[in-house]
């Protein structure tokens, strides 16, 4: 039997890799060049905001922030939003509230998405929780005349409560 070339004595892996040394050898993709030229202001904006509204959207932020005005003085003084997920608005409000509540959830719902302009609050949830009174709610007593009244009676007793009457702190 006659042996063949010398090539044909070479295994055939050993080939291959021969083949791929003798090939020229790719160089690694270059990272793109930066572009310093100016861009808009939304362009850089968006990659920041964007997260930050997936948590809360500006509607909801904006239904949390004006309470009071969107859900009405009776509402607001009954109950407080605490979260909003998912279309479900969760109200604190007393127990006895809750109960009043429910009854007229549709009639919210209706007033806080047409005061938002869009079908965002679909459930309304209530948890009850004891509210703190409010600076804003504080009941402060009516203040005082500076002047002591006219009908206060004649003589060192009247002086006395005049002098008393102008002593006070509203």
């Amino acid at each position: 039997m006659a042996r063949g070339s010398r090539k044909q004595d070479v295994p055939p892996r050993a080939a291959a890799r021969k083949a791929e040394s003798a090939a020229p050898r790719k160089a690694a993709p270059a990272a793109p060049a930066r572009n310093y030229a100016p861009r808009g202001i939304a362009a850089l904006l968006a990659p920041v905001i964007r997260p930050a509204f997936r948590k809360r959207a500006p509607a909801a932020a904006h239904l949390l922030a004006d309470w009071d005005a969107i859900a009405g003085l009776q509402l607001a003084a009954r109950a407080t939003p605490i979260k909003f997920a998912g279309g479900t608005l969760t109200l604190a409000c007393t127990g006895p509230a809750a109960m009043e509540l429910q009854h007229l959830t549709p009639q919210i719902i209706a007033r806080l998405n047409q005061a938002v302009g869009q079908a965002m609050v679909e459930r309304l949830r209530f948890v009850q929780q004891i509210s703190a009174p409010d600076s804003k709610t504080k009941i402060r007593p009516a203040p005082y005349p500076k002047a002591p009244p006219p009908d206060l009676p004649e003589g060192p007793l009247g002086e006395a409560l005049a002098k008393l009457y102008e002593g006070l702190k509203p």
